[in-house]
């Protein structure tokens, strides 16, 4: 039998490898910490935790300090730790409970990784875990703003799962090692993204109407731009479609990432490779959405290997799926200017995005 969790593990595996921040949700002893600790000790990765819920707001924004050049904000020892490793994990416990001035401290924490006058390192993973409402102390809900800058994963507790751990030991979570090249993925998912959202122009941004949801996950520019790099790396490895499904909800909320879910089930795109080999007889899908996928999916494949051929088939298929409306294939030409290979020209076929490059500031 498959634990139910292994989908949420994997998936908050890969939000540590791509370093989003990541938020678990779960009753109270339900062994999120023990995950997590399990999970950083595996890799031998310096470990901080942080109980939200009873730190001061200077804990997070830094503590004013007066010397000769004005006031400084000194971070805290936690912090000089993290930037004196250059990396690791920061484990924010009980954050649903954290006064609102601490989350509102939290915010650059979370976003831009600086805490005080102090930058921590950008391979700095962020996590964080909470509990539901009725199962939290007494406290603040998480705000709308906080819980916009997490990918939200709920943990549940599998009986047989216990029982079995108790006896044998529970399994230790692991960090998959990204492949080098696992970023040349994102143009694909992003086109994915943006072909969805050229339809469903009412989903770039939606805050959530109701307070009861406000702290957990909701689309916006953010959160779907997180959601292509979480979808990169999880084509990167191959992820299963249940922790693909748990990164798509956990990013834009269950309501909107259904139906993404489902628009991406019915895609039937041209393999790039092929329409790459053979510009002449691939067959594209007529609807723009669909279309707008199609040609970000060749441009990241040339992006990912930018021969001289390849980067001129890019060009021959571009102008044969998206010429008569040069709109749709404005994302993907720029891609294709920006890996231009030395000493290659513009073919003839890249002549009707002209308009666009130049606007972009791509021509010479």
């Amino acid at each position: 039998m498959t634990n139910q969790n292994d989908a949420v593990l994997e998936a908050l595996s890969l939000a540590v490898a791509a370093r989003i921040p990541v938020l678990l949700w779960g009753p109270p002893g339900a062994g999120k910490s023990s995950a997590v600790e399990s999970m950083c000790q595996s890799i031998d990765a310096t470990y901080e935790v942080v109980i939200a819920s009873i730190r001061e707001p200077s804990d997070f924004s830094g503590l004013p300090v007066v010397t000769e050049n004005g006031v400084e904000f000194a971070p805290p020892r936690w912090a000089k730790r993290l930037s004196d490793a250059g990396t690791g994990v920061l484990f924010l416990d009980e954050i649903s409970t954290a006064p609102p001035a601490v989350q509102a401290a939290l915010l650059r924490v979370v976003l831009e990784r600086v805490v005080g006058d102090l930058t921590l390192p950008d391979d700095l993973a962020i996590i964080a875990a909470a509990n539901p409402p009725d199962q939290a102390a007494d406290g603040w809900d998480l705000s709308a703003p906080l819980a916009n800058r997490f990918c939200h994963l709920d943990w549940r507790v599998d009986p047989t799962t216990v029982a079995t751990g108790l006896v044998a030991g529970f399994p230790t979570p692991y960090i998959p090692l990204l492949p080098s090249d696992w970023q040349n993925q994102i143009p694909i998912a992003a086109g994915q993204v943006g072909g969805f959202l050229s339809v469903r122009r009412s989903l770039v941004i939606q805050p959530p109407a109701e307070r009861a949801l406000a702290g957990r996950a909701w689309p916006s520019p953010r959160t779907w731009e997180m959601l292509s790099r979480l979808l990169a790396a999880a084509a990167a490895v191959n992820a299963s479609s249940e922790t693909r499904r748990n990164l798509v909800i956990g990013c834009v909320g269950d309501g909107v990432g259904l139906e993404f879910l489902t628009w991406l089930q019915e895609l039937d795109l041209p393999d790039p490779e092929a329409a790459l080999m053979d510009p002449e007889n691939v067959v594209f899908p007529d609807r723009g959405d669909r279309l707008y996928a199609a040609v970000s999916a060749v441009a990241s494949a040339v992006a990912a290997d930018p021969t001289p051929d390849r980067w001129l088939a890019g060009w021959r298929v571009l102008e044969r799926a998206a010429g008569q409306s040069p709109d749709i294939g404005a994302i993907a030409a720029r891609v294709l200017a920006q890996v231009r290979p030395d000493g290659v020209s513009a073919p003839p076929e890249a002549a009707v995005f002209l308009p666009v490059l130049e606007a972009a500031g791509l021509l010479e």
